[in-house]
């Protein structure tokens, strides 16, 4: 996807900041509203469907990461949290609640349009063309390795972009284990031991939707030592 195609929502109670984030994207080649906290983001995403949110985490009301979680419930749009909070607990907390990614404050504007099309570029590519599906079994769960589409029975299983991209690194060499620094660089992220927690998050929410049972995973394994393999029918 690229930056034309995209339409960004910005979610900060500082107007100062959300107008400032808004001409900068503008001029990045984004389609770009704004909402002034939750209750006005729950609104406009009513009516509007976008491409990825940019939340604060520390809003008046209903902070970002309760919204995240809420939002998660009925959408997988992806979700980039700005947090003043720079401890890893904090972190790892949005990324609980159902965040694609985080970025710290203070931050330089050109990091932000990094992070934002680095999450873009791992959303699926919608296929228009009629192919004949190729599929993975996991049980119950069927995995269109084609589209990148998870289902069960005839329910489409909704994935974030980041579960998406983990779930095509894993398809990509199935019985084979990914070590979790090799998941942090193909995932586009920093290196480094919170991001590979990062990692280890991700892999339980994709569990949930996996497993039978997600605490004694038999498709999405722990391989000791080694790192993560997806291990279908």
């Amino acid at each position: 996807m690229s930056a034309p195609d995209a339409h960004l929502l910005i979610v900060d109670d500082d107007e100062r900041i959300r107008d400032l984030l808004k001409k900068f994207l503008v001029r990045a080649g984004f389609l770009v509203s704004a909402a002034r906290d939750a209750a006005h983001a729950r609104r406009i995403l009513s009516g509007l469907e976008f491409d990825l949110i940019v939340m604060d985490v520390m809003m008046p009301g209903e902070d970002g990461l309760s919204l995240t979680a809420a939002l998660r419930e009925t959408m997988t749009t992806p979700i980039l949290l700005l947090t003043a909070r720079g401890e890893t607990d904090d972190r790892i907390k949005g990324l609980e609640a159902g965040a694609d990614d985080y970025l710290p404050k203070p931050f330089e504007p050109k990091e932000l349009l990094l992070r934002i099309n680095a999450i873009l570029r791992r959303m699926p590519e919608n296929r228009a063309e009629d192919v004949t599906p190729k599929f993975l079994q996991l049980g119950a769960i069927r995995y269109d390795l084609e589209r990148g589409e998870m289902w069960q029975g005839e329910e489409l299983v909704r994935l974030t972009s980041t579960e998406s991209q983990l779930m095509k690194i894993f398809s990509a060499q199935p019985g084979e284990p990914v070590s979790r620094t090799k998941l942090v660089e193909d995932l586009g992220r920093d290196r480094g031991q919170a991001q590979e927690r990062a990692v280890d998050v991700q892999i339980t929410r994709l569990r949930r939707k996996i497993e039978p049972n997600p605490k004694q995973p038999q498709y999405l394994q722990t391989v000791r030592g080694a790192g993560y393999m997806l291990a279908p029918d």
